[in-house]
């Protein structure tokens, strides 16, 4: 597989985990609604790191370190990396039966609405930047 191949692949399982976020969010299912979420920046910024370092991405789902290790921390505005610092332990939190309750209860039909659609915002201005990059 090329590089650019890679990338895309990257690219179309964010995309992808997009669609399931709005699935879940359809099924009152937040919590992974708000999972698919933070995957859908990881796999995004993953896509990011193929294509600037034309390696393979860390095995991380920290989207911070992520982010600084594609080069595209210094790219954020403070706002979207409020955001990133937000749905980050989404991951964690929604995969442990000791942090799912206390989470669960923060997300509701609104919330993820709202995670969704900055989710998406975050993921199209980060597509745009990774097709500008050489």
């Amino acid at each position: 597989m090329t590089n650019e191949e890679k990338t895309r692949h990257w690219i179309n399982l964010s995309d992808e985990d997009l669609k399931a976020a709005a699935v879940l969010l359809n099924g009152k299912c937040y919590l992974y609604a708000g999972f698919m979420c933070h995957l859908t920046i990881e796999k995004i910024f993953k896509a990011c790191y193929t294509k600037i370092k034309g390696d393979t991405p860390p095995f991380t789902h920290d989207l911070l370190y992520l982010a600084a290790k594609s080069g595209f921390d210094n790219l954020l505005t403070e706002e979207q990396q409020d955001f990133i610092a937000e749905v980050n332990p989404l991951n964690i939190e929604a995969r442990y039966p000791e942090y799912k309750s206390s989470i669960a209860k923060t997300l509701t039909f609104s919330k993820c609405i709202t995670l969704i659609e900055r989710t998406k915002s975050l993921q199209q201005w980060i597509k745009e930047k990774i097709l500008l990059t050489k």
